[in-house]
């Protein structure tokens, strides 16, 4: 009777330890995940933007010939900060292992104020009309598209990642969890079928109570398991994903636009601008139209967006339109004017439009994520309380029944 007792404590001793660790993992890798990962990954997409809204915004400057705009200058100046402090947000959400995301973060930080003097230099040459202005945007419109740009989207696909990998990892059930516990409700009917043959008591009350107190928790850990494991999966299904394809929908629409302003900077030259805004293009009409024919995803404001593209491509074809018949101007107000149905209004529009999915996005992920941890907030206090008692009535139980042989 001794080792079948033992028996049962060691299995329930188990059971609390292997559920413990499982609910608190997942607990602690979804609460990360809110205060870490994904903030750290939205860092990593508004840096991307910001640089590149600061690239083609200072192509837009340079447009303007002489002194620019106060409203271009001010969103420059706006873009560029804004960048680096997403550089310095995202620096304080890092793992202290994570060395490949710190060296692309430091790169970016090193070459930001090597990038803003190559513009500044190119401004001042602009405002007094020397020609040697174009060459020094063209440096740093280079530094930034072949550099620093693909380094902030290495960072953010590698953040993105860790995301959706993050949630993949606790989409199932703790079918380990619930294993254990399905196995301590066996071993403890099998001791007691064992201890009433043994015995010739029908019911050991200890034993009884231990069995009443697992079942318990495996209903418990069913309900709250299960409950987890479906808001994770919907977190997924409806927010790391769809956020991981509207952020690709809003670096494309930041490429287009960088390569629409550009290109008119250095026409002739030996990048095809053109050629790389229609696939920027044509990729982020793809991608919206994918978003756009999900159930999970589908919104008006995504059908306005795939409606603002076509607008926009409508305004690019004017703008070439323009510079096809050597109306440079008119190119330029099509391209950088805020008259309606022209590329800056049409993009502005567009890229709030694509903010607002994101933002959207973003909270029903955040809402599920939370959901999922906050369900299974008291379950690993109460596996150790319950297991704990559980014990405590198995050995009550066996020393009731040793106690007639004494």
């Amino acid at each position: 009777m001794l080792t079948v007792g033992l028996l049962v404590v060691v299995t329930l001793v188990t059971t609390a330890l292997v559920t413990t660790l499982s609910v608190s993992d997942r607990q602690r890798t979804l609460e990360l995940l809110l205060a870490r990962t994904e903030p750290l990954s939205d860092a990593a997409q508004n840096l991307y933007v910001q640089l590149s809204v600061a690239d083609a915004t200072a192509a837009t400057a340079f447009l303007s010939g002489g002194l620019e705009p106060g409203d271009v200058r001010g969103r420059y100046t706006e873009s560029l900060g804004a960048a680096a402090g997403e550089v310095v947000r995202a620096s304080t959400g890092l793992a202290s292992d994570d060395a490949t995301s710190r060296m692309l973060l430091a790169t970016i930080s090193t070459n930001l104020p090597l990038y803003a003097g190559l513009i500044e230099t190119a401004r001042t040459n602009n405002r007094v009309g020397n020609p040697v202005g174009s060459a020094y945007l063209a440096e740093a419109s280079t530094l930034m598209q072949r550099t620093v740009l693909p380094w902030a989207e290495q960072l953010h696909a590698e953040k993105s990642g860790d995301v959706s990998d993050a949630q993949r990892q606790f989409a199932t059930p703790p079918w380990s969890a619930f294993l254990m516990l399905a196995v301590s409700v066996g071993v403890l009917i099998a001791a007691q079928v064992f201890l009433s043959r043994r015995t010739r008591r029908t019911v050991n009350v200890g034993f009884a109570g231990a069995t009443v107190g697992v079942v318990a928790l495996l209903g418990w850990m069913l309900v709250a398991g299960l409950i987890s494991s479906t808001a994770t999966d919907r977190a997924l299904v409806r927010g790391a994903e769809p956020l991981d394809l509207l952020t690709t929908s809003r670096i494309l629409a930041q490429q287009a636009r960088a390569d629409e302003t550009i290109g008119m900077t250095r026409r002739g030259g030996s990048v095809d601008y053109e050629q790389q805004y229609a696939d920027s293009v044509a990729g982020l009409a793809n991608t919206l139209d994918m978003l756009a024919h999900d159930d999970d995803t589908h919104s008006v404001r995504l059908d306005d967006a795939r409606a603002l593209v076509s607008l926009w491509s409508t305004s690019h074809d004017r703008m070439n339109a323009a510079l096809d018949v050597g109306d440079f101007d008119t190119a330029v107000d099509i391209a950088t004017g805020s008259a309606a149905g022209d590329s800056t209004d049409v993009f502005g529009r567009l890229d709030s439009s694509i903010v607002g999915e994101i933002d959207s996005a973003r909270l029903s992920l955040r809402d599920d994520v939370q959901r999922g941890a906050s369900v299974l907030s008291g379950l690993t206090v109460g596996t150790g309380i319950i297991c704990g008692l559980a014990v405590a009535a198995v050995a009550g139980g066996m020393w009731s029944r040793v106690r007639e042989y004494l």
